[in-house]
């Protein structure tokens, strides 16, 4: 009896620790990937900046676009909420921290939501992808017209920004494709499933 509780001790352990470990392993990769795709939405939604009414167009939605589709939904989530909202505190637009957060986060989750089916990864030439970059798009442009239309009092107001975010938006969707196509020729979304299903 001794040593069968002996023995059970040792395998819970053992059990224990190699839990820990995957843990660890699971949180690293996690945060690696997260941290990589919030820098490259904050420094692409900073460089380069057009000015339009009440705020400003970038290339940051591509960013968004990608780390949706090819990193999932919470990737997404946490990449567009939290990089977004560190450009607009860092470019000087701190009005729009809490809105952006909101708006981006759900334009990234909705992204890799619609993009990614469940158990099969996202193809760049499939009507999948092409409605959800769609659909991120919208919600980044109603996002942004509500979010102005309470900031400044004005329906009107809001309403201005639309033309300049449907531009942004469209510029957004070409380059994703543009990068998303180049990223399947060099076969980063195996890479990335790999790295997923090793964690």
């Amino acid at each position: 009896l001794h040593l069968y509780l002996y023995l059970h001790y040792l395998h819970k352990e053992r059990t224990d620790i190699f839990m820990e470990k995957s843990t660890s392993k699971i949180n690293a990769k996690t945060i690696t990937m997260n941290a990589l795709a919030i820098a490259m939405v904050c420094v692409l939604t900073m460089f380069p900046q057009i000015p339009i009414p009440l705020g400003y167009m970038h290339l940051g939605n591509c960013c968004i676009l990608l780390a949706g589709s090819f990193f999932g939904p919470v990737t997404g989530l946490v990449a567009g909420g939290i990089g977004s909202a560190m450009a607009d505190l860092i470019t000087g637009y701190p009005q729009w921290i809490i809105p952006t957060l909101i708006i981006k986060s759900i334009m990234g989750l909705a992204m890799g939501a619609i993009c990614q089916k469940k158990g099969e990864r996202c193809k760049m030439a499939s009507a999948r992808t092409l409605l959800a970059s769609l659909a991120a798009i919208v919600i980044m442009i109603s996002g942004y017209f509500v979010g102005g239309s309470i900031l400044y009092g004005n329906v009107v107001t809001g309403a201005a920004q639309i033309p300049g975010l449907t531009l942004e938006g469209v510029i957004g969707i070409i380059l994703f494709y543009v990068i998303g196509f180049a990223f399947e020729a060099a076969k980063l979304p195996k890479l990335i499933a790999n790295l997923k299903a090793t964690r």
